[in-house]
């Protein structure tokens, strides 16, 4: 039987996450000190379906595979909590196609072959099947890794994950239309700008984004039913994804759990653009995802 988890009453949508955000003294001290840099890991790349992909692994245990969102790196979204999620798990952190540090192709984005590039990631090291949790962007490739790899996967976590195009405001399609490398978040194109292989592509890498968004088309509804795999939804009750598609996806995928978290698009795992709020959310809520991971583990 599902099981909704609500912390908090849902309130008005904002897009805060998708404007530009001035990066303030405290918050590059914060991210100068993140636990990470005291983290043991190996990195490397891959070749995989023509690009050479990046990845970082941190910790032992069970594989937990997390994909960043839109425009970022491995650090801006997951930077935070990879700490703490390495206590108990193997990290395979990737970046994707033109993203981070891993190299472009001659070919438009899709969340298809995201989901592909990352399974062909995890045959290459040897990884035969994993847990995901997919953020935004990531979200949705995971959803797709789901529909298109079931194989390979074990339990999926959603943050923040699109499927329909009504699943945000109808002002969001408008600002994707317009979108400028300008709007972009500050601390997002200085990640980029720092690891990747040519700086100077910044704006391809945000024009290709903007592409698959704005010529983003509904899952189908069958595709959705179709994943059996242990799935634990997560959104803010002031995200940019709507609480009702939140819950019409609870109820689509049929060994799912939900839960809506105070706060803004990607504030419950501390992604960079949000570290101004100054909240720990993030404390509770990576407890909240082990226990998910581990409770259905038992039952097996």
């Amino acid at each position: 039987m599902k099981k909704t988890i609500v912390y908090a009453v849902l309130t008005l949508l904002i897009l805060s996450s998708f404007s530009n955000v001035n990066q303030t003294k405290e918050n590059n001290d914060q991210i100068k000190n993140s636990a990470n840099d005291t983290l043991i890991f190996k990195s490397g790349y891959s070749e995989v379906n023509g690009i050479k992909m990046y990845y970082e692994i941190y910790g032992h245990g069970k594989p937990l595979v997390l994909i960043h969102g839109g425009g970022s790196t491995i650090q801006t979204t997951f930077g935070r909590i990879i700490p703490m999620l390495a206590q108990h798990r193997q990290l395979i952190c990737v970046e994707l196609q033109a993203h981070g540090h891993t190299s472009d192709r001659n070919k438009d984005l899709s969340f298809e072959q995201d989901a592909d590039d990352v399974v062909t990631l995890l045959k290459n090291i040897d990884v035969p099947k994993a847990d995901f949790f997919g953020f935004s962007n990531g979200g949705t490739t995971t959803i797709q890794i789901a529909i298109r790899h079931p194989e390979i996967v074990d339990k999926i976590i959603l943050g923040s994950a699109l499927c329909k195009r009504n699943g945000v405001p109808i002002q969001f399609w408008d600002f994707m239309k317009q979108a400028q490398l300008d709007n972009m978040p500050v601390q997002l194109k200085e990640a980029y700008i720092k690891v990747a292989p040519n700086p100077n592509d910044l704006q391809i890498m945000h024009d290709k984004d903007v592409k698959r968004m704005v010529n983003f088309k509904d899952i189908p509804d069958e595709q959705i039913e179709s994943i059996k795999a242990p799935t634990l939804i997560i959104i803010g009750d002031q995200d940019i994804i709507k609480p009702e598609h939140a819950i019409e996806m609870h109820r689509e995928i049929s060994n799912s759990a939900l839960a809506i978290i105070p706060g803004v698009h990607g504030e419950y795992i501390e992604e960079i653009t949000t570290l101004q709020y100054h909240s720990k959310e993030a404390d509770f809520v990576i407890p909240m995802v082990e226990n998910f991971l581990n409770r259905l583990e038992t039952k097996k």
